[in-house]
């Protein structure tokens, strides 16, 4: 059973607001704040040494930017062959296709600060995970 966490979700009402601000504030590992029938944003902070997670979306496209902090993006078509890797720092965008296995490591030495955008929504609206392990837990 499912026992996500609920904050705010905006969506998928009409909504203006300050993500690079967001961005940096925003102290859990996921934070859904907008989801819309086509797109969703969620708010994430990787801790110093921490990850995304290897993971795959087969339906859905997302664009990671980094706001502040520093990594390495993974990418491949096989989970055990993330062979496509390039470094990323503030302002950097990643894009993963569908289908695409991928991690962001964060390598600095402060917490990573991303937003992501995904296209079509896939977590629930709302989610709000403080922690990855609270995250992988919930299998999301």
């Amino acid at each position: 059973m499912r026992q996500t966490t609920k904050r705010q979700d905006y969506g998928p009402d009409p909504f203006v607001f300050d993500i690079d601000r967001a961005t940096t504030q925003n102290p859990y590992y996921r934070n859904v704040v907008w989801t819309g029938p086509h797109l969703q944003v969620a708010l994430m902070s990787i801790p110093e040494g921490g990850e995304i997670g290897l993971e795959m979306h087969p339906d859905t496209d997302q664009f990671i930017r980094i706001e502040s902090g520093s990594g390495v993006a993974m990418m491949g078509n096989n989970r055990n062959a993330l062979d496509y890797r390039r470094q990323v720092r503030d302002g950097y965008v990643t894009i993963v296709p569908s289908g695409t296995w991928h991690n962001i490591r964060n390598t600095g030495s402060e917490p990573l600060k991303i937003y992501t955008i995904y296209a079509p929504p896939h977590h629930p609206p709302g989610t709000l995970h403080k922690t990855k392990a609270q995250a992988d837990a919930e299998g999301d």
